[in-house]
Parts: C-alpha cells; sequence; structure tokens
C-alpha cells in the first residue's frame, strides 16, 4: 500500500508577493522538495486581508510536517504580518489536544552584503520553534539579496550560483529527515560578487532612480532636528 506523502508548505512573507526574492529562493527549495512531499506555497501579507483567507493558511499551516518560512529582513526582524502569522500558528498550537509534529526553516534575505545582519531574524524563528514545540530544522541566510532583485533563481545567473547550491544541499537535507547542514549555511551567506562591486551597482541603482523621479538633487538631504 503506498504511503501519503508528507506536506510542506511555503510561506512568503514579503509584501512583493510571488515577484519577490523570497518567494525565488523559496520557490527553489519546494520544487526540488516536490521530490518527496506535496508543495504548496501561500503570500501571508495577501491570507491575512480576510477571515476566510486566514483561516484557509491557518488550516494548510497546521497540516504540513514542514513549514518554510522566508522573508526579507526589516530592520533586524521580521515583517509584521509574519509575526502575526507565527502568532496565529503558536495559539493554534497550545490550543491544540495534540499538536502535529512538525518542522520549521526559515530563509531569511536582506540588502545589506552581510549575511549576519539576519542573525537577530533568524534567531527569533528559532526561538519560535522552540516555544511551540516545533523542529527546528535550520535556517537559511542571504546577504546583498538586491543582486537577485525577485528573479527566478535559476534566472538569476552567476549571482545566485552559491544560493542555488546551497537550495540544493538544503532539500537534500530534508528530504532525508535531516537538519540544513552548516555547509548549506554557510554557501549561502557567501556572496557571489565582492562587496564592493555589490554596493557600486546598488549605489548606480538608486541614483539612476532618484534621476527617473527628477529629485537626484535631494539624495543627501537630511531631516531638520
Amino acid at each position: 500500500m503506498s504511503q501519503l506523502k508528507q506536506r510542506a508548505l511555503l510561506l512568503v512573507g514579503s509584501p512583493r508577493g510571488f515577484k519577490s526574492t523570497s518567494a525565488s529562493i523559496g520557490t527553489y527549495l519546494m520544487d526540488k522538495l516536490s521530490a518527496g512531499f506535496e508543495v504548496e506555497r501561500i503570500h501571508i501579507q495577501a491570507a491575512i486581508r480576510s477571515q476566510a483567507s486566514q483561516g484557509d493558511m491557518l488550516q494548510k499551516a497546521t497540516g504540513s510536517n514542514l513549514l518554510i518560512l522566508a522573508f526579507p529582513l526589516y530592520v533586524d526582524c521580521l515583517p509584521a504580518p509574519v509575526i502575526a502569522e507565527l502568532e496565529l500558528l503558536a495559539d493554534q498550537r497550545k490550543n491544540a489536544e495534540t499538536p502535529k509534529n512538525q518542522r520549521l526553516v526559515a530563509i531569511v534575505n536582506c540588502g545589506f552584503p552581510e549575511a549576519s545582519q539576519n542573525n537577530t531574524a533568524l534567531a527569533i524563528c528559532r526561538r519560535f520553534a522552540s516555544e511551540t514545540g516545533i523542529e527546528w530544522a535550520g535556517g537559511l541566510s542571504l546577504g546583498g539579496g538586491g543582486a537577485i532583485s525577485g528573479t527566478k533563481l535559476e534566472d538569476a545567473g552567476f549571482v545566485a550560483q552559491n544560493a542555488r547550491k546551497a537550495v540544493g544541499l538544503a532539500a537534500e537535507d530534508l528530504l532525508e529527515g535531516r537538519a540544513i547542514s552548516s555547509e548549506a549555511v554557510d554557501l549561502m551567506a557567501k556572496m557571489q560578487i565582492p562587496k564592493w562591486l555589490y554596493l557600486f551597482l546598488g549605489n548606480r541603482g538608486w541614483k539612476k532612480m532618484a534621476k527617473k523621479y527628477g529629485c537626484q538633487d535631494k539624495l543627501y538631504n537630511r531631516q531638520q532636528q
């Protein structure tokens, strides 16, 4: 008799939804996990707009064996809708007679070149897992997310080479029931291009955008105290 596949749910926490870097990385992971899981993805911000969609998201989340939380860094924390989703999950597990055995993975990306900027956000996710009885399966941290900027990971070329390899390794671990290896974590955190080049390109893009909107002379303005 065939066994039912386990379920994996990607929760995208970026306001840009499925066109975001969070969705790009998360979807690439889900494609690989589809070898052993039934996979689905939800945009958190869209799902919490109504009671009905929020209830549907919670039902799918609580029925999944593996939760993948992918979001951009906001200051040094999680976006507010992601925090709201975690609070809903925590309440559900607290009130459940027998909470489902689940694993949690967090994927955080930021525009800073240093992936270490995501450490606090990952620590919050790990603490959430501990407090709710969910098995922590590891976190992936990406710096320089602007280099991907929502492009599908498979189409992002050289700049996403390390990220693709890291996600591939992480998928192998998760399919085998293991936590994500330090090799995958380290590879994801390693920028593919030099920091100076990333900053140069970022500054150039910022100035180009300012010129487009006619405010190139106001870039260095500061709010009066």
